[in-house]
Order: structure tokens, then C-alpha cells, then sequence
């Protein structure tokens, strides 16, 4: 496995950045200021954004993994990457998400403890519904994990 830093053409990745945000507009607010990496297990399996948000925290923006490789340990080990690869340059990694179990859970198991909420997130900035495991996402919950 490596992870690799895509410093052009981020928009060739956009089917896998689409995965975890619906709407390219909403990606486009973040594409450019991130920074990104992909993980290359003899093709590419896992992307992830992340952005620096001030004050010591680096804030994860989108991460995926196309669906024939979820539940491999691919978003975990990125996960755990970007957390090697800043700490000691940022304080906080943090991560939005919709209010699903298996979300809040996945994220949970990378190390991450709830922080606060931002209501109505999804329904304010999205132009359709989203869906999530059956759960139309209302909410923003933010996890923080200490780097």
C-alpha cells in the first residue's frame, strides 16, 4: 500500500470524492484549499481531503472508499496516516459527519470522540435529501481526535 499526494487534477478523482459528498458544489468549496491523498493498493481504493481550519486543528473533508473495498482497513489506514503525518504540526484532527451509527461508529474506532453538532447542516446547505443507510441527514456531528 501507498499513499500518495495528488497535487494536480484533483477533479480526476471526483466519482470517488462523490461517494462522500453528494454534491460537487459543496466539494468545489474545499478541492482547491485541501490538501489530498489517495491510497494505492495496486489501484486506487481510498481517498481523503483535509484542510487546515486555524488554531491547530486539521479537519478531514471528505474521505472514501470506492464500495467493493469498504470494510478493509482502507479509511482506517489513511486515517491513521494523516494522523502520523501531522502530528506534531496541527493539535486536533477533526471530522464532520451525518448522524448514522455506522458513521459515528467507524470514526469512533479510529480514535475519534464526539465534539459538538452543527444543526441542521445537511437540510441548509444541500439541495436535495440525504441519504445515508436509510437516515436522511439533518445534522453535522463533529469528531475530534488528538494528534
Amino acid at each position: 500500500m501507498e499513499v500518495i499526494e495528488v497535487i494536480e487534477n484533483k477533479k480526476a478523482y471526483i466519482e470517488l470524492l462523490l461517494l462522500a459528498d453528494e454534491q460537487e458544489d459543496m466539494i468545489d468549496r474545499y478541492l482547491d484549499k485541501g490538501k489530498m491523498y489517495v491510497l494505492d493498493d495496486n489501484g486506487i481504493k481510498c481517498e481523503c481531503i483535509v484542510t487546515n481550519e486555524g488554531n491547530g486543528v486539521l479537519e478531514i473533508k471528505n474521505i472514501a472508499t470506492f464500495s467493493e473495498y469498504q470494510g478493509k482497513g482502507y479509511a482506517k489506514f489513511l486515517i491513521d496516516f494523516i494522523a502520523k503525518k501531522y502530528k506534531g504540526k496541527y493539535n486536533i484532527l477533526q471530522v464532520g459527519t451525518g448522524d448514522v451509527p455506522m458513521s459515528i461508529s467507524f470514526y469512533e474506532k479510529c480514535g475519534f470522540v464526539r465534539s459538538h453538532i452543527i444543526p441542521n447542516f445537511f437540510t441548509d446547505n444541500y439541495a436535495n435529501p440525504i441519504y445515508e443507510n436509510g437516515v436522511q441527514l439533518v445534522d453535522m456531528v463533529y469528531l475530534k481526535r488528538a494528534l
